[in-house]
């Protein structure tokens, strides 16, 4: 009898570290996989990093995308005729928003809805235009000339419109909103910083107190924000963790089981005013902000923030991708 005890123990052991040796495996694990082994199946589609990429230069082509501008009003047409390939509810927000300096711009937020019938909804958001001055650029001679904002406005816009493409596709289940807020990056420039906050996020502060559909609502919103440079690192930044912490904790869970773990990092950090600022705040949305951002750095955001570099050269698929496949994850498991 003993012996046979000794025999299960050994062979018990052996299971275990067998098993334990299969956890250890670093292959990411697919949602599909995670849902396998929950006991409940739910599709989610393949991001495409090449298609977002292909979105960004696609804005980038317009030029800086700064309101009153000719590049602007191209890029609002085109913005707006891509969401209407993917779905009918499309709806564009025209505003005139006082800028800081008193200057009146011509402001568009762009809105696209799937499933408007639906009461169960999820937010999604990012900013489309272009900061009208490159303020941060090392070399004074670039401190007037406007943003190319690859990073800085078009990342985000790229991985919305692929998530856009995607839900016409495969029918997310639920309500979705995706509004690409304008005027978000006309803020005071860096000489005049701190003076006024909300001089920033100007569409999305109008979105908020005027939503596309009256007592407008939804379950949880994730802005994106600077999500597409090479080795960029989201942290748990303030203003989320303070407005929705548990929505900030479930996206990084998800991001963590896909394997994303080194691109969302559970550092927290400090609070930015943002668009998620005003939603929170003004509507009530409890919505997160994925950016990539690290007080401790320099500048706190990616190395060519409010630069003239902030182009085509420094976007990454790969990071394109640890965003949207998490989002899209995010979107299809709230069914």
């Amino acid at each position: 009898m003993k012996n046979h005890q000794l025999i299960l123990q050994i062979a018990i052991v052996i299971f275990t570290l067998l098993l334990s040796g299969c956890r250890n495996n670093t292959k990411p694990v697919t949602s599909d996989e995670q849902n396998a082994v929950e006991g409940k199946k739910i599709f989610v589609p393949e991001f495409n990093a090449d298609s977002a990429y292909s979105y960004i230069e696609r804005q980038l082509a317009f030029g800086p995308r700064v309101p009153n501008t000719a590049a602007h009003r191209a890029c609002a047409g085109w913005l707006e005729a891509s969401f209407r390939r993917f779905t009918p509810n499309v709806v564009i927000q025209q505003a005139k928003l006082k800028a800081f300096d008193g200057t009146m711009l011509d402001s568009r937020n762009i809105i696209a809805s799937f499933n408007p019938e639906n009461t169960s909804r999820v937010l999604l958001c990012a900013h489309w235009d272009s900061r009208p001055w490159a303020d941060h650029d090392p070399d004074p001679a670039n401190r007037k000339k406007p943003v190319p904002a690859a990073n800085d406005g078009g990342s985000g816009v790229g991985v919305l419109l692929e998530i856009a493409r995607q839900m016409s596709i495969h029918d997310p289940g639920l309500g979705v909103d995706i509004v690409l807020f304008d005027s978000e990056d006309y803020g005071e420039p860096q000489e005049l910083q701190g003076t006024n906050e909300d001089s920033w996020g100007l569409g999305s502060q109008y979105w908020s107190k005027n939503p596309h559909v009256p007592g407008y609502m939804a379950r949880f919103g994730i802005l994106l924000d600077m999500v597409g440079a090479a080795g960029a690192t989201f942290t748990m930044e303030g203003t989320s963790m303070y407005f929705a912490p548990d929505i900030m904790r479930r996206v990084w869970d998800i991001a963590h089981r896909l394997g994303y773990e080194n691109y969302f990092s559970t550092k927290k950090t400090g609070a930015i005013t943002d668009d998620h600022l005003y939603v929170n705040q003004i509507l009530g949305v409890p919505t997160i902000d994925i950016i990539d951002y690290d007080q401790e750095r320099e500048k706190g955001f990616f190395k060519y923030w409010h630069t003239i570099n902030d182009d085509m050269k420094n976007i990454s698929k790969e990071t394109l991708k640890a965003a949207g496949q998490t989002v899209l994850t995010a979107v299809y498991e709230s069914r």
